[in-house]
Order: structure tokens, then C-alpha cells, then sequence
């Protein structure tokens, strides 16, 4: 994922999105129909589309593996949950005690790389809660039980399944043998069903336990170690092209030592492929960037299985040591560079070696002596320091290609869509004639609506496009809406734009550290956002070639920027002085030195405003988006002036102008992303994005003198009187877009086409002379543009229907927020 902070850049539903903007007139009622017209030729040759074009990002976010995807139902089954992980953890989180049992790490333990292990004292019992309301079982399923144990003088475990109403299932005793450690095993058959049970293990004498598991027998596929079968089932129905894994920020932050004695048994380490093979109770234990614990029983043997087991291309990413996700530290140490890149050859021998190599036996040994079929590998990951990770992947990219040569070797561009980082990356990118760059943003719908063409004009002869990270900030149908008319575009490119995820792929709904999600569960229950929908629409109707079509657009009216001001903080403490609004004409609008009280000025954010020695200070130096605001919102063609200092803080400050409401409106973020660059940024219905944007620090106990003259849609930037920047916002956001691609395999013409606004789009279709079938299969995609599908409510499902007036010429009226593919067999 990019960035701990998020950006992003405007919101609302369809011709809402553009009135918000100002950038077409209120619609009419629902009922009103707009005129459009599609036109296609079908003898002209498009661009040819992969079979991998659509695939998913899995990364380890919102739990999406342990107490997600990964089946295990036992919670820190090995003891080694620790404040590494997250400040209020535990060796015992998630375990309750009942009589005396310590954690130990000592030399009985059960391996080197498993550190910890439970002491239970004779006559005592542990009981583990299990992820979300507690371990889900089902009647008449069984659950297979497992733990490694020892006892010098013996033991037997009573190992029970209860929730608060009684048992789950009949209880089951293991006699443990004096001799050293030893898996033991039994199996469970549930008597009810419950979403809330609790497994416990007695012990009559004392023994020490390691790896407490509790596996459903039925995963996906029945794979021992599995996965949870219906989050699997939703990946698979995707019919996704490849899997990029296992991250994200999880790749390319925290050190990049092994884990072992010589390292000090690092606890905050980038992903390594190396600890999560072999036998589950030999992987090393990581803590998780997003706050929690990875036990690494999901790893990379289990990404191969699954992508082969849904027909997926695997695709790794390894870091490139240069952190990024807000660390951004380029690791200086040729050895370690050495040995990483020597990893990520034996991980393609890993992927594909014969059962002779060192690694390709190690992977038969795990049960799978044919090789995965490796052809892609990326190297690193929004990395924010272009020069210092293109240094390093250059030497991946020698070593892999000189072994490998076949082997496709993925580069990045930094975490945003735009900038100086953007740049600096692709041009590193384009002049070392790079396979592919993957690309980043999570941006708002009206980005989304507006950006349709952003691959129209990409070089056709240079890099190809890895698009692995994207989402518009919102899992309402409104955001599937926007999504679905970008994919349009990226289909139209798709001789540039070869990949494409949306991101990120799950999340549980109690532990949740990143928004939007495609997929959202709980213990018991998973549930189809409406972003998955539009993704599944795509996914399954891609077909295998582009045909050339144009469509007419949408007027619209472009009316200036208004809004009223505001004054904000990120991480900072600041102070602000002689505010000053005058309109175009010269005359004060407002005016402010803050001699008196603050009471033109309206809180709606967080942290602590009061006025002191005549400044209006913010002095919660941890409070994020601060937000005091003042004026009116029909201001218009306007001068914003303003006097700042830092105070204390890990950043700037923000003057906002256009303020509508607390989501929606204009800041200059002066010093923001850890005070490395300022930019100005867009809000809208909650979502913002960058317009403009510079490197740049601000220095503590400087007053800077801030002013902002908004014309029309122009708006121009001074800092201390010297212009700093300015940009115009008047890029239509047009809400109909449309693709035509043919499928090879049937001879269908698919036509897509999205309406996200609030109007039926009554449509002329010209097929161009091909010759048709009079029936098309239709799948319709509409709803609500607020609508969000729940674990009890699917508002935004797709229905399938017939339309039976196809001919060369005819006329279709789309629906209002609507995404519809019409499959036209051809004669």
C-alpha cells in the first residue's frame, strides 16, 4: 500500500460529481434521458489484450491473512505475539489462563527460529479466543487438532470446544510421551454450529506446548495448511489473470536482516520469502507493518499453490532495500544487497528449478515436484527515493536476467500518480528500457472520471505499464461507478497497460487499517463490495482484442471555484496571524489578526485551537486534520492571505480555500509527507488527490507569509511573495465512457459501457456494418450511487437479462449509474 497518510482527490456520485465541481449544471430529475452515440469499426485492429490483463493484489492488510484467508482458527498458536507487533500485545494475547502457565524462551524451546513455547503447570488450563467474536465451527464439519508437546513425566491433554452455551463438539484426551517434543493430533466433528467458540487445553500434569492448531478439514481445494474456503471461492470466481504478493508496504519496510542470532533475532523486518517455506513450526514469526503479528503460515509455497490452483500467473515482489511506506531509507551494505539478490534467484529456482536443485527440491519436498511456472518478478515498491532504489534494482535486474532471461523484471514508480518522484522514476525507467514500471494511486472518483484518457498518450515503444495498485477511496457503488469507467480506458491502452489490480484485495471487519477494500469478512460471513462487482464484470468479460469505437460526451458548463477558508494541521503545532480575504475588486471579505476572540472561525476537525498573544495557535502536535474554517461558501474570485509558523511537529501547515463542507475543499499542504514536499490538494465527499506538487521543507519558528489568488478556475500560489506554483482545475470529469472489445473464442463483440450520473443515457449504437445476432446477453451493474453492499444487504449485484433489438444501427437506453456489457454474437 502507498503511504501511511492517505491522498486523495474528489468524490460524489456521477453528474453529481460534476456539479459538486462546478463543472456541469444540476441534473434533472432521475427519469430525464441524455443523447449519446457509440460508434464502432470493427475492421479496424485494436490493441491485443492478454489473457493476464486483470489480476488481484493479496497483501497482508485488515488481517487478510491470519484470521483471513489463512484457515487457521487459533489466534498466536505459538506463543510469539510481542509489543514488536503492536503496543498492547502479548506472548498470551488472545489466551486466557486458568491456574499458572508462563511463556518461555529458553533452550528447550521447540526450534531456534520458534522462540517461544508455553509452560502449563499440572491441573492448569489455556483458552484461546479465536480472531473476531471467537472460532467459527460448523455442524456436522470436522476440525483437525494439533499442538507440539512435551512432558518430562508425562501428560494428558483434555482438549474441549465450547462457546457460552456448552460444548461444540464431543472433547478429546492426548496422552503426551515423556521423550522430547512431538506433534499430537485429534480431530473434532462440530455438534452445533457458532461463531463464538472457545478451544481449551488441560493438562493433567505439566508439559510445555507449542503450535496450538485447530484447522477446518474443508479448505480450499482440501489442501492441508489451507485456505479459508470461501474467501478462496471469491478470488477464484474473479478468474483473476495473475497474483501479485505479498505486498505492498509489507515488502520494502523494517530492516532487511534475516532472523537469527547474528541479527539479534530481528522483529520488524521486511517480507523474505526464505521464512515462510518448510514446516509450518519452523518459519520465522514477523511483525506486520499495519500493527499487527504475520505467524508466515500463509507463505510463498501456499501463493504458488493458490495461483495455480485459480489459474493465476504468480507474481512475487522482493524488496529492493530502500524502505519506503513513510521510512524511506536506502540501506547501504553491499553484502546484504548481495545475499537479497541471491534470494531472489533462489526464488526462481524455487518457482521453477527441476527437483535436482537445491531449492526445487526443497519445494518437492513440500509436495509439489513440478515447477510453478514462474515468468514475472518484481523488484521493490513505491519506493520514494528513485535514484537510490533504481541503483539497487539495476543489479536485481543484471543478475536475474543474466541467469534468467526470460524472466520479466517489474520496476516501480514511487507512490503517487504524479510528481517529481513519478517523474524522476520513469525517466530512470524509460532510459534503462525496463519491462514493465508498475504504477500506484489511490485517488477520488472525479480523478478517476476525469483521468479516463491518462494512457492515451503514454510511448507506445517505451516501458509497459503494471498498473498494481488503484482504488478510488470508497466502497460505495459510486466508487464502482468511477473504477469501472477508468478500466475503459485501461482496456482501450491495453497494448501499454498489460496488468492491473485493484487494491488491496480483504478485509476483516474488526481489524481494519486500510479503506476501501474489494472483499470484506468477518469469522463467520464474506460479502462482495460493490467495487468487487464492477472488478468481476471486467475480469470475466475481457476479451481478447480492443475494436476501435468512439463515443460523443457530456456538455457541461464550467463555473468558477467557490468556497470559504480554512486553516489546518497534520502531525503539527502552528500558530497563524493577519488573516485576510478580499475579493477581485480589492474589497475585505474577511480580516482577522486575532487581537480579540476566534469567533469567526467554525472547529469541525481535531485537535486544540486557542488564541494566544494574538496568534490562533493549533497545539495538538499529534492531531491530524485540525480543520478551523471561516467565511462563506459562495465566495468566488478571491485573495487568501495569511502568516504561518511551525511551532513543534512532524510537518507544515495547511491554508484551504474552496471549502464547502469537511469534505469538501482545497488546501495548500505546506510541508506534509514528513515535511519532504508540499503540494496542493483536492477534496471531495471525503476523497482527495494531488493537483500540484514540489519538494519543499518548512522550518520551525519561521513565519512564512501564505497567499492564494483564486480566479475563475485558476488558482496561483505565493510563498514569502515569490510565486510558488499555480494550476488551473477545469478537466471535465465525463461520467459516459464506453470500450468494445471482441472475444476471440465465441466471436462476441462485448460492448461496455458506464453512465455514472444520475440520467439515462439513451445511446445510438453503430455497429459499423458487422453483421449481428438480433439477441444480446446482457449483464446490468446498477444501483444507488451511495448503495454499499453489507455481510446482510447486496444492494449492487449484477442481473443478467436478453435484449433482443440488435441490429448493424440501433439505440439503447443505459440506465442512470449504471455499468452494463451487452455480449453481441457476431454472424
Amino acid at each position: 500500500m502507498p503511504r501511511t497518510r492517505t491522498r486523495w482527490r474528489v468524490g460524489l456520485t456521477a453528474t453529481a460529481f460534476l456539479v459538486a465541481a462546478g463543472l456541469v449544471p444540476a441534473p434533472a430529475h432521475a427519469e430525464d434521458v441524455t443523447d449519446y452515440a457509440i460508434t464502432v469499426d470493427p475492421a479496424a485492429k485494436g490493441a491485443k489484450i492478454d489473457d493476464t490483463m486483470y489480476g488481484v493484489f493479496f497483501e497482508d492488510i485488515n488481517r487478510a491473512a491470519d484470521g483471513g484467508l489463512y484457515a487457521e482458527l487459533v489466534q498466536n498458536r505459538s506463543f510469539e505475539y510481542s509489543t514488536d507487533d503492536n503496543r498492547s500485545y502479548s506472548p498470551l494475547t488472545s489466551w486466557t489462563v486458568d491456574g499458572t502457565a508462563q511463556v518461555v524462551n529458553d533452550a528447550g524451546r521447540l526450534n531456534e527460529r520458534n522462540r517461544n513455547y508455553l509452560s502449563l503447570g499440572a491441573g492448569s488450563a489455556v483458552t484461546n479466543a479465536g480472531y473476531n467474536t471467537g472460532i467459527r465451527v460448523e455442524a456436522g464439519k470436522k476440525y483437525d487438532f494439533s499442538v507440539w508437546a512435551r512432558a518430562d513425566s508425562g501428560s494428558t491433554l483434555t482438549v474441549t470446544l465450547k462457546d457460552a452455551e456448552g460444548t461444540l463438539a464431543a472433547a478429546r484426551e492426548v496422552a503426551v510421551r515423556k521423550s522430547g517434543w512431538a506433534k499430537y493430533t485429534a480431530t473434532f466433528t462440530a455438534t452445533r454450529t457458532s461463531s463464538d467458540g472457545r478451544l481449551a487445553v488441560a493438562a493433567s500434569d505439566a508439559a510445555a506446548l507449542d503450535m496450538v492448531s485447530l484447522f477446518p478439514r474443508d479448505t480450499y481445494k482440501h489442501q492441508p495448511n489451507g485456505l479459508r474456503k470461501d474467501l478462496a471461492e471469491k478470488i477464484a470466481a474473479l478468474h483473476p489473470g495473475f497474483v501479485r504478493f505479498p505486498g505492498g508496504c509489507l515488502v520494502n519496510t523494517g530492516s532487511m536482516q534475516d532472523y537469527s542470532e547474528a541479527s539479534g533475532w530481528q522483529r520488524k523486518r521486511s517480507y523474505q520469502w526464505k521464512d515462510t517455506i518448510g514446516p509450518v513450526e519452523t518459519r520465522a514469526t514477523n511483525s506486520n507493518f499495519w500493527g499487527y503479528n504475520q505467524s508466515y503460515g500463509l507463505g510463498y509455497y501456499e501463493y504458488f499453490r493458490f495461483s495455480e490452483d485459480i489459474g493465476a500467473m504468480p507474481l512475487p515482489v522482493v524488496p529492493a532495500l530502500v524502505t519506503g511506506c513513510g521510512q524511506n531509507k536506502a540501506v547501504d551494505d553491499d553484502a546484504l544487497l548481495k545475499r537479497h539478490i541471491q534470494d531472489a534467484l533462489d526464488l526462481i529456482e524455487f518457482a521453477n528449478g527441476p527437483v535436482t536443485s537445491e531449492w526445487g527440491k526443497k519445494r518437492a519436498r513440500m509436495g509439489h515436484p513440478k515447477p510453478f511456472h514462474l515468468t514475472h518478478i518484481e523488484v521493490g515498491n513505491e519506493e520514494n527515493l528513485p535514484e537510490e532504489f533504481f541503483a539497487r534494482f539495476k543489479q536485481f535486474r543484471a543478475a536475474v536476467q543474466a541467469e534468467y532471461p526470460y524472466m520479466k523484471v517489474i520496476s516501480n514508480s514511487g507512490p503517487d500518480d504524479s510528481g517529481s518522484t513519478f517523474d524522476t522514476a520513469w525517466k530512470l525507467n524509460r532510459d534503462a528500457k525496463v519491462d514493465m514500471v508498475d504504477e500506484h494511486y489511490y485517488n477520488s472518483p472525479q480523478w478517476f472520471l476525469q483521468n479516463n484518457d491518462r494512457y492515451d498518450s503514454y510511448d507506445r515503444s517505451g516501458p509497459k505499464v503494471f498498473l498494481g495498485e488503484y482504488a478510488s477511496l470508497g466502497n460505495a457503488f459510486k466508487n464502482g461507478l468511477a473504477e469501472a469507467a477508468y478500466m475503459t480506458g485501461l482496456e482501450r491502452n491495453a497494448d501499454v497497460v498489460k496488468l492491473a489490480s485493484y487494491a488491496p484485495l480483504f478485509a476483516n471487519e474488526d481489524y481494519v487499517q486500510w479503506r476501501p477494500d474489494l472483499v470484506w469478512f468477518n469469522n463467520h460471513a464474506a460479502w462482495n463490495s460493490a467495487n468487487y462487482e464492477v472488478q468481476k464484470l471486467f475480469m470475466t468479460n475481457v476479451g481478447d482484442r480492443v475494436v476501435a469505437s468512439t463515443a460523443t460526451g457530456t456538455p457541461s458548463l464550467v463555473g468558477p471555484i467557490t468556497g470559504a477558508v480554512g486553516l489546518s494541521t497534520w502531525a503539527t503545532s502552528a500558530a497563524y496571524d493577519d488573516v485576510k480575504v478580499t475579493d477581485a475588486d480589492g474589497k475585505t471579505l474577511l480580516s482577522d489578526d486575532f487581537s480579540g476572540d476566534a469567533s469567526k472561525w467554525t472547529h469541525t476537525g481535531g485537535g486544540s485551537w486557542s488564541v494566544q498573544d494574538g496568534q490562533y495557535v493549533q497545539t495538538d502536535a499529534a492531531a491530524e486534520n485540525t480543520m478551523v474554517s471561516a467565511g462563506d461558501p459562495t465566495w468566488h474570485d478571491y485573495d487568501l492571505h495569511a502568516k504561518a509558523t511551525k511551532k513543534s511537529g512532524k510537518e507544515g501547515f495547511l491554508v484551504a480555500f474552496g471549502v464547502k463542507d469537511t469534505g469538501n475543499y482545497y488546501w495548500w499542504n505546506l510541508g506534509g509527507w514528513n515535511n519532504t514536499q508540499s503540494a496542493v490538494e483536492q477534496a471531495l465527499d471525503g476523497g482527495k488527490s494531488t493537483l500540484i506538487s514540489k519538494p519543499g521543507t518548512i522550518e520551525t519558528g519561521r513565519a512564512y507569509d501564505i497567499d492564494i489568488k483564486v480566479r475563475g478556475r485558476q488558482v496561483t500560489l505565493y510563498l514569502d511573495g515569490q510565486e510558488w506554483g499555480s494550476f488551473t482545475d477545469d478537466k471535465p470529469a465525463e461520467p459516459f465512457r464506453q470500450v468494445v472489445t471482441k472475444d476471440a473464442k465465441t466471436g462476441d463483440l462485448i460492448v461496455k459501457v458506464v453512465n455514472a450520473q444520475s440520467a439515462a443515457a439513451r445511446t445510438a449504437i453503430d455497429l459499423g456494418g458487422a453483421k449481428v445476432a438480433a439477441t444480446a446477453r446482457v449483464t446490468t451493474l446498477t444501483a444507488d450511487p451511495n448503495a454499499v453492499n453489507s455481510e446482510t444487504e447486496t444492494p449492487v449485484a449484477p442481473v443478467k437479462s436478453t435484449f433482443s433489438g440488435v441490429a448493424d444501427k440501433f439505440t439503447y437506453t443505459f440506465p442512470a449509474n449504471s455499468v452494463t456489457f451487452l455480449r453481441i454474437k457476431q454472424r
